[in-house]
C-alpha cells in the first residue's frame, strides 16, 4: 500500500511553494474574501482509514460540488425518468454558459451545469415540501454529522449576484423544463451552492460513491446501478471544459466549485478532497487540479 502520509505531505511542500494559485472567484463577493494562500487536502480511504495536511478542517463553500449531492437525492426519487430533462454530455462551455440551452430547446447538456442543476434543483422543489431542509438533512445524515450547515453570507452573495442564474432559469421555464416557481427553484438552488462544509466532510458525503452506494456507516444510501452513472458524469462533466484535461492528467471521476474545492474518488479505494481558492482560466483550483494530478502519478491509483 502506498505511504499516503508522505505523499500527501510531498504535495503539499511543493505546491504551497508556488507562487502561481491562480485567482480567487470575485463574481460572487463573499469568495473573494477568503485567504488565497489556504490549502489542504484529505485523503479517506474505503477501509476506513485517513490522512490530511493543511486546512482540511477549514470550512469552505462547496459550490458546484453540490450538484453531486442534489443529483445523488434526485435519481433516487425520478430513475431513468430523470434523463428525460437533463442529458448526459460533457458541454464543452463554461458552466454558466446559455447558448446550448437555447440550441438544444430547453434540455441542459447534463446536470453538473449551471442549467442542469437548476432542473435538478426543479425535481427536489417538486418532490419535498421543505426541499431546503431536506438536503440539508441528506448531507447531514450521510456524513453522520449535524454541525453541517449553509453559509448566510455565501447566500447572501449568491442572491445578489446570480443574474445568469436567473436567465438560464427563466429560459428553461421558457422550454416547460422548470415546473415550479422560478424563484422559488432559485431560492433552493442558491442555498445548495452555499453549503459550508470541511474537506475531511467532503470526503465523508462522497464516500458512498466510492463505497457502492454505501455510506460510512454502512448504510446504503443509493443503488449501484445510480453511483456507476454519477461517477461516470462526474468522469466526463465534473469540470465543465477542463473535463477532458482532468480525465487526462488525473485520471478520476471528480466535481469542483468555484469555491476553490475538488473532490475525486477511485471506486473500492478512496476518496480524496483538495481545497485551494485560486482558479485557474477555466473556474477549477489550480493547485488543486495539479495536487490530484500529483497524488495519482505518485500512488500510481487512477481509473485508467
Amino acid at each position: 500500500m502506498p505511504d499516503y502520509q508522505s505523499i500527501l505531505e510531498d504535495i503539499y511542500q511543493k505546491l504551497s511553494l508556488d507562487p502561481d494559485r491562480g485567482e480567487v472567484a470575485s463574481y460572487i463577493p463573499e469568495l473573494a474574501n477568503v485567504d488565497p494562500n489556504a490549502f489542504g487536502i484529505y485523503l479517506q480511504l474505503v477501509n476506513g482509514e485517513s490522512y490530511e495536511v493543511g486546512l482540511s478542517q477549514t470550512h469552505i463553500s462547496i459550490q458546484s460540488i453540490s450538484k453531486v449531492l442534489t443529483l445523488a437525492m434526485a435519481i433516487h426519487i425520478e430513475g431513468l425518468n430523470l434523463w428525460e430533462r437533463v442529458d448526459i454530455e460533457p458541454s464543452g462551455n463554461p458552466f454558466n454558459q446559455l447558448s446550448l440551452l437555447e440550441l438544444e430547446s430547453g434540455i441542459p447538456r447534463n446536470p453538473l451545469i449551471n442549467a442542469g442543476a437548476l432542473v435538478i434543483a426543479d425535481v427536489l422543489v417538486t418532490h419535498f415540501k421543505e426541499p431546503k431542509k431536506e438536503f440539508l438533512e441528506f448531507v447531514r445524515t450521510v456524513t453522520n454529522d449535524q454541525s453541517i450547515d449553509y453559509d448566510q453570507k455565501v447566500l447572501e452573495s449568491e442572491f445578489s449576484t446570480g443574474f445568469r442564474n436567473y436567465a438560464a432559469a427563466n429560459l428553461l421555464k421558457a422550454y416547460d423544463n422548470l415546473h415550479n416557481d422560478v424563484e422559488e427553484v432559485l431560492d433552493f438552488y442558491f442555498h445548495q451552492c452555499s453549503l459550508s462544509m470541511t474537506c475531511a466532510q467532503l470526503a465523508k458525503a462522497f464516500y458512498m460513491f466510492a463505497n457502492k452506494g454505501k455510506d460510512m456507516q454502512g448504510i446504503p444510501r443509493l443503488k449501484k446501478r445510480y453511483v456507476k452513472r454519477i461517477n461516470a458524469i462526474m468522469l466526463t462533466s465534473g469540470f465543465y471544459d477542463e473535463a477532458g484535461e482532468f480525465a487526462f492528467e488525473v485520471g478520476l471521476p471528480g466535481k469542483s466549485g468555484v469555491g476553490g474545492g475538488i473532490i475525486a474518488l477511485l471506486p473500492n479505494e478512496f476518496v480524496i478532497s483538495v481545497w485551494s481558492p485560486g482558479l485557474n482560466e477555466k473556474g477549477n483550483s489550480k493547485l488543486g487540479m495539479e495536487a490530484l494530478e500529483m497524488f495519482t502519478t505518485q500512488s500510481n491509483l487512477s481509473i485508467f
